[in-house]
């Protein structure tokens, strides 16, 4: 018996519809994640051209420029915003949040350009890592993300991969970056793995929670104002050091341009998938960076690196073919929320079942 015309869609087309959408959601969720890995390629390129060819050491300018370029594009828009989805009613209510944010992302990017001073090349690639399970941690514990086997199979896989990467490097005498004092340099690495982690968690809550236009404005403002002051303090000398030319303003604006792309297209990727799919995304980063540098840089190929792309891209394909399971509350929410004239979520719904229990005993009595 054909079933009747009339039918919704979902009902006539049945799982089949079904998969369909999740083929789409996955086969975008991989696109966007190596835009995400070309973009991160694309400031490792401008950065190794700026020191190498340059001599140029200012992460801190460079810095100050990515998150003004946020600023100037993201935080008009809330200038224009009224009532309470002002910037002037965010900042009120929430300023703490997002200044601490700033400075966590702030120092992040600092800690892990600070770390090629003291640590070998290897050491960051390895060490980098550590930021894919305190993601998962930390989604795990405020956001109360629920992964499934397969998710830990499909990391394991990621991280096979990068060990392919790192193995071919040794390989081919690619040990680039410095030995001074490599215990302080991966401790570096490490620091910046938890800063990033933590950042991207507050990402994935604010996207999904509040809108990705207040994530980027008052990032930007804040993260503008942190760095430039950082800037100052540490990094003066540096900045005044530079031989400027058209060839170093060029990286420099290409740094800031990748960056901006890489922190505008981030949020949407976390909407549709989450913190720790996007960075395992961006593990190929790795991957192009070494392709990019045998055509420009003229690195040794290894047929390792093959393997290792291949790995890292069965991984995270396997990572977001199967849906984690989020429950319905975040302990998130009853951490960030900052507003106590905004009633929370468990607040409303107390509220509405104390009226409906209202209703039934007024309903009772009339009886």
């Amino acid at each position: 018996m054909s079933p009747d015309a009339t039918d919704p869609p979902a009902l006539r087309s049945g799982p089949a519809w079904i998969r369909e959408a999740s083929t789409r959601r996955l086969a975008r969720t991989l696109a966007l994640g190596q835009v995400l890995a070309a973009l991160v390629c694309g400031t490792a390129v401008s950065s190794q051209y700026l020191s190498s060819a340059f001599r140029v050491d200012a992460p801190l300018l460079q810095s100050v420029l990515h998150y003004a370029l946020l600023g100037a594009a993201y935080t008009p828009a809330l200038l224009c915003r009224t009532g309470s989805e002002s910037v002037f009613q965010i900042g009120r209510r929430r300023w703490l949040q997002y200044s601490v944010l700033g400075l966590v992302d702030v120092e992040a990017n600092y800690a892990v350009v600070k770390a090629y001073q003291y640590t070998t090349l290897t050491s960051i690639q390895l060490l980098d890592c550590f930021v894919i399970p305190v993601v998962m941690f930390l989604s795990w514990w405020l956001l109360k993300t629920r992964y499934r086997p397969v998710h830990y199979v499909s990391v394991c896989i990621c991280l096979l991969g990068v060990g392919a990467m790192v193995g071919a490097d040794l390989l081919a005498g690619r040990d680039q970056g410095s030995t001074s004092n490599m215990l302080l340099g991966d401790g570096l690495v490490l620091l910046s793995a938890a800063l990033y982690g933590l950042s991207n968690v507050w990402q994935e809550y604010a996207v999904k929670n509040r809108s990705r236009l207040e994530f980027l404005g008052m990032l930007g403002l804040f993260g503008t104002l942190i760095s430039s002051v950082q800037m100052v303090v540490l990094e003066l000398h540096q900045v005044s050091a530079i031989h400027w030319s058209w060839q170093v303003a060029v990286l420099f604006a290409a740094f800031a341009c990748c960056m901006f792309g890489l922190y505008s297209l981030m949020p949407v990727v976390m909407k549709e998938s989450s913190a720790a799919a996007v960075n395992l995304s961006m593990l190929t980063a790795d991957i192009f960076s070494i392709f990019c540098g045998i055509f420009i840089f003229r690195y040794n190929f290894s047929g390792l690196y093959v393997v290792s792309l291949v790995l890292i891209f069965a991984g995270f394909t396997t990572f977001n073919a199967v849906p984690v399971a989020p429950s319905a509350s975040s302990s998130c929410e009853n951490v960030c929320h900052d507003d106590p004239a905004q009633p929370s979520k468990q607040e409303v719904a107390l509220a509405g079942e104390q009226r409906r229990k209202s209703i039934r005993v007024v309903d009772c009595t009339r009886l």
